[in-house]
Parts: C-alpha cells; sequence; structure tokens
C-alpha cells in the first residue's frame, strides 16, 4: 500500500544469522531473550533503528513490538502510533501454523510457550496503551488489510 514495512523479528533473525545460530522458533526465543538481557529492554526496536533513521519512506509500519521498552525506543527515532491487531488463540495458531517461517510454533505447546514468553516481556502492556484496535476474527486477510490501511489513513491525515 505504499509504506514500507519492517518486523522486529527480521532483526533478531539477521542477528541469528549473523551468529550462526538455528532460526528455529526456540533459539530465536532464547536470543530475543539474551538481547533484551544484555542490551536492555527495547534492544529488539534497537536493531532496527538505523534501518528506520534510513528510510525514505514518510510512513513505516513496524510489526511485531512486543513491549513499552521498544515503543519508546521508536518514539526516539519518529511519531509512533500503535495498531493491536487481536485474535484469539485459536485464530494465531492457525495464522502461525501456516505461515511458514522457521520459527514458527509447530505444536499447539510450542505455541503456548511462544505466548508466554511474549505476554512475559510486555506484550499485554503494549496492547492496553494502543491507539486503535481490529479485531481479526471472523475476517480474510483481505479485509484485515483493508481495516488496517483506513486507520493508517485516517492517522496520516490527522
Amino acid at each position: 500500500m505504499g509504506f514500507e514495512a519492517l518486523n522486529l523479528g527480521d532483526g533478531v533473525r539477521a542477528e541469528a544469522k549473523r551468529r550462526n545460530l538455528e532460526p528455529s522458533g526456540d533459539t530465536l526465543g532464547k536470543l530475543m531473550l539474551e538481547l533484551r538481557e544484555k542490551n536492555g529492554p527495547g534492544a529488539i526496536a534497537d536493531l532496527l533503528t538505523e534501518q528506520i533513521k534510513n528510510s525514505q519512506s514518510k510512513v513505516i509500519v513496524i510489526d511485531g513490538v512486543r513491549s513499552i521498552a521498544e515503543i519508546n525506543v521508536l518514539k526516539n527515532v519518529g511519531i509512533v502510533k500503535l495498531l493491536s491487531i487481536e485474535a484469539s488463540a485459536d485464530t494465531r495458531y492457525r495464522f502461525l501454523s501456516v505461515r511458514g517461517r522457521s520459527d514458527d510454533p509447530t505444536t499447539r505447546k510450542k505455541f503456548e510457550e511462544r505466548d508466554n514468553r511474549e505476554i512475559s516481556i510486555g506484550l499485554g502492556k503494549s496492547i492496553a496503551i494502543a491507539d486503535e484496535t481490529i479485531s481479526n476474527s471472523n475476517i480474510t486477510l483481505d479485509e484485515l488489510i483493508e481495516l488496517a490501511h483506513k486507520v493508517i489513513e485516517k492517522w496520516i491525515d490527522s
């Protein structure tokens, strides 16, 4: 839709590649926690700040924000609006089961471990302070994209 899109998880995957680590869910989850432990709770967002600063795009959509600390890092780089896209555990598990990334959970147990890890770093607090929320329940991907695009366009216009 003409926006640049970045994913915080891509920063972790790039770091894993630099370290020659297997990009499995367990490995990337441990690396994410290690980076936060070593470099602070905003460390994952820090991985993308140069890319953001060097972007020519007026709007950058950043996917995968998990914590208030990451939001604060991003606020130091530009204007931040937070859109929460909420879905039931069953919907999220179905999506992740077919997405095809090397770190996607392959079992319900792995999915729950991932969910618990993300909740432990502050995901719920980030959802609570969102500027807008979209429910990803019983809608198609195209409908979800259209809803998100309308929210972003509204933000740009205001």
